[in-house]
């Protein structure tokens, strides 16, 4: 069967765009261990690619805290990351090459995310960014985050493009089961310690970095 027309690719942030998968462990191993949760840094992967209201649950249902405040907690972590981001974020390899090769190819460019808009606006900020970018969804005030499709559906509506001619990019399994939902094309990039993981077989294409992702679109039918 042929692959579909690639008119738009849309990215995921954390751990994409910008290498801010660490300080989210971090934060949250940090918050979870002062509300006094036996938990390791190792722990703080099963999480990946979730809204962060969900992370917070998730760590309630298996080990329930007094006085639980979701949104207060939440918030708490939020907060280290976005000072962390505006600090010391860096891009993660390949990012301006990738953008560049969509303006170049006259992709539609989109951004799909579980992060909150204070998270949004500091990492666009942070990597002078935001031009790129017709369409920019958060997953924040949906009803459901990944692994949940509408964040994907929601920004291929807002390019104009039918979700089966967009491209995802993720580097978590959370992300690519939405994206996979959403019925896009999907390339995963995982962290390089998790890259030999069979998991990754239900994307379209796995890649090292996005400085492969120029080569990757050239070969594609657009």
């Amino acid at each position: 069967m042929s692959t579909p027309k690639l008119k738009a690719v849309i990215f995921d942030m954390d751990g994409v765009l910008i290498d801010s998968e660490p300080s989210w462990q971090i934060a949250i191993f940090k918050v979870m261990n002062d509300l006094g949760l036996n938990v390791t840094m190792q722990d703080m992967t099963l999480t990946t690619g979730l809204r962060i209201d969900q992370v917070v649950e998730f760590w309630y249902q298996r080990c329930p805290w007094a006085n639980y405040n979701n949104q207060q907690t939440a918030q708490a972590i939020v907060d280290q990351v976005v000072s962390y981001i505006l600090a010391d974020g860096q891009p993660m390899q390949g990012v301006s090459e990738a953008l560049e090769a969509c303006k170049e190819l006259e992709l539609k460019v989109g951004l799909a995310t579980s992060s909150s808009s204070k998270i949004i606006n500091a990492v666009l900020n942070r990597l002078q960014i935001e031009s790129y970018f017709q369409a920019i969804e958060s997953a924040e005030n949906l009803q459901y985050g990944k692994p949940h499709p509408e964040v994907y559906l929601n920004c291929a509506a807002a390019l104009n493009i039918d979700p089966i001619n967009c491209l995802a990019i993720e580097d978590s399994f959370n992300g690519l089961v939405a994206a996979r939902a959403a019925n896009m094309q999907t390339v995963a990039i995982p962290e390089p310690q998790h890259a030999n993981l069979t998991k990754w077989a239900i994307a379209h294409q796995q890649l090292d970095s996005l400085l492969d992702l120029a080569a990757y679109l050239t070969k594609s039918p657009s």
